[in-house]
This record gives C-alpha cells, structure tokens and sequence, in this order.
C-alpha cells in the first residue's frame, strides 16, 4: 500500500511542481520550466485532443481530483478496520466523561487566564 501510495503521489507533485514553476515562468535557468515550453506542451496537447489549450488546465484538475478520490477510497477500505478501532476508541473516550471538554487546556476558554490577562 506504501508503494500504491507514493507511486500517486510522486507524478502528481512533479506534475504540479512543472506547471506551477512554468506557468509563472519560474525557470532556474533550465528551458523545461519555461513559459514558452509551457505553452508549447499545452498547444500541443490542445491540438492532438482538438480542444482549446486553455482548457487543458482545469481538465487536468478534474481528473486529479477523481483520481485522489479513488486513491484515498482505496486506502481507506485497505486501512478499515483501523479507522473503525480509532473512532470507537474515541467514542468510548468521549462516552466515558462527555462532561470533559478536549479544549479547556486553550487560554480563551479558561476563566483563570482570561482575569489574569494583562
């Protein structure tokens, strides 16, 4: 599953790493993370497809997001049983003392610290 995981992961941060560097024209003196090259890939893509080079962007963003959906289901069914213990563990927790509040440690919800604030 580790494997699965950064094998996803990877192309999708080089991905976005070229596009992010080449659409601003952040090019550290190489020709790959140029603006020319970025829209020359673009226009490319565009006319293989047969669709506008602008439009390719926000495809692209789709079907990462789809694909990040899947890719996380599957990690999630794969990892299921312990996302089930941690959520009963905590619902016991909580069932246990409700009254306790996981956030009185936090400076505003204490009475004490906010009469002795400056």
């Amino acid at each position: 599953m580790k494997w699965f995981l950064i094998l996803w992961f990877v192309p999708i941060i080089f991905l976005g790493s070229w596009y992010g560097l080449s659409y601003h024209d952040i090019n550290f003196g190489f020709i790959m993370f140029s603006r020319q090259v970025h829209d020359l890939v673009f226009q490319i893509y565009g006319d293989m497809l047969g669709i506008p080079p602008a439009d390719i962007p926000p495809l692209v963003l789709k079907a990462i997001i789809l694909d990040s959906f899947i890719v996380v289901g599957i990690a999630c069914f794969r990892w299921r049983r312990k996302i089930i213990a941690w959520v009963k563990a905590r619902y016991a927790a909580y069932a246990a003392d409700p009254e306790e509040n996981v956030y009185s440690a936090l400076p505003a919800d204490n009475e004490e610290s906010l009469s002795s604030a400056p």
